[in-house]
């Protein structure tokens, strides 16, 4: 081999390890932001704003149109949770205002805490 290949070669390689790198530390922050947010031990303190859009007692669910859900790491947006507890859907209806606590349970998003805000 020439030098002039032998060095080409060489400056391939770290530019193409370089970013493997970057990428394989972005996934392992990206994974713990996950894992960390997944694990996070629920409580009051991670209630969100929302406004009752919808009640569906007989589905169990609920439309809330909400702030950010910090536990979950989800943005504002308008979607449906399922609700554990049915008396929860009692207590509201479509335009009040209220403060809740969501979780993660087999795979659906569901209300866990609903009252309403002061």
């Amino acid at each position: 081999m020439k030098p002039t290949s032998l060095s080409t070669l060489a400056a391939t390689v770290v530019a193409l390890a370089i970013p493997s790198a970057v990428i394989a530390q972005s996934a392992d922050n990206a994974h713990a932001g996950h894992s960390a947010a997944a694990t996070a031990p629920s409580n009051s303190s991670a209630m969100s704003d929302g406004e009752v859009r919808k009640v569906d007692r007989e589905a169990k669910k609920i439309t809330l149109r909400h702030g950010p859900i910090t536990n979950l790491g989800m943005p504002p947006m308008t979607m449906v949770f399922q609700v554990d507890d049915a008396t929860l859907l009692d207590q509201v209806k479509a335009g009040d205002k209220v403060k809740f606590r969501a979780d993660k349970s087999g795979g659906a998003y569901v209300v866990k805490e609903l009252q309403p805000a002061h």
